[in-house]
């Protein structure tokens, strides 16, 4: 999330853990989208509420003030959308798991949206730093024909230092549900050092992985072949379809690449299911 310089790193890596937690809840009023539940615990709040597409659409920023996540630290996260609402979160820059000492970092994060309501879920990428220890959980729920789309960007080591995830565990879980039936369900593992890492099976060599999903009622064969089209020649980067989902994946060496294949995928899912186009977030871009 936010930046730190590398003594404020260091010293979270050994600091006492933060509890934190954060409950939204967005409700349609007439023809806005508006924020009517914001409570917080601990270092985890929203900036204000930002309406870039106009009324309908209500713009969140998820900040964390330490700029990173340790060992032992444990983040909650709830997102309710109403019904007919449009909801679109986000964070100002790259998570950080920092080394740890030998305590799982948690992280709880569950998203519902009711019959009607669009949720947006556009975290920047997580960067996983050489000996984190994480444990990370998303639940989406949806009811009705609500709309859920979303990304996860992972990337292992500082690559840009040249730094490798050499040690350390990565773990993840992600489930979505409509109207209390599993629509899709992952879990993966990943420890530091790993043939896996280096395998064609696995990630072949790549620092960076990330998955997009669009959960809609159907994905239409026109959906699809857009998604499809925005692939070019690039072995690293995929979009399928399974019942009720469209996925996209990436494995490569930068993060950026992935948000720009991943955000090619969203202009295909937005005008595809809700006939808008995509407004970058503009906390992006600064």
């Amino acid at each position: 999330m936010l930046t730190t310089s590398a003594a404020v790193e260091s010293e979270r890596a050994v600091s006492s853990p933060w509890h934190a937690a954060l409950d939204l809840g967005y409700e349609r009023r007439a023809a806005r989208t508006v924020l009517v539940r914001s409570a917080h615990s601990g270092p985890l709040v929203v900036q204000k509420s930002l309406y870039p597409e106009g009324e309908s659409v209500c713009q969140n920023i998820i900040v964390h003030p330490p700029g990173g996540v340790a060992g032992g630290d444990n983040l909650r996260v709830a997102v309710a959308v109403g019904v007919g609402a449009h909801a679109q979160i986000t964070t100002p820059g790259a998570a950080k798991w920092y080394r740890s000492a030998g305590a799982f970092a948690e992280q709880r994060i569950g998203l519902t949206a009711q019959s009607g309501a669009l949720l947006e879920w556009l975290p920047q990428e997580a960067i996983v730093f050489d000996g984190a220890m994480a444990d990370l959980e998303l639940t989406i729920d949806l009811h009705g024909n609500a709309i859920f789309i979303g990304w996860d960007i992972v990337c292992l080591g500082r690559t840009a230092s040249g730094e490798r995830f050499a040690h350390g565990v990565w773990k993840h879980r992600l489930s979505i549900r409509r109207d209390g039936l599993r629509v899709f369900i992952e879990r993966g593992i990943v420890h530091g050092g790993s043939r896996m890492l280096a395998s064609p099976a696995g990630l072949d060599g790549a620092p960076v992985f990330g998955t997009f999903f669009a959960a809609c009622a159907s994905v239409s064969d026109e959906l699809l072949n857009a998604g499809r089209a925005t692939i070019g020649d690039d072995g690293g980067r995929s979009v399928t379809r399974l019942p009720g989902l469209l996925l996209a994946r990436f494995r490569g060496s930068s993060a950026e690449a992935a948000r720009q294949h991943f955000t090619r995928v969203w202009q295909c899912a937005r005008a595809g299911l809700i006939g808008r186009d995509v407004v970058m977030p503009r906390i992006w871009r600064t």
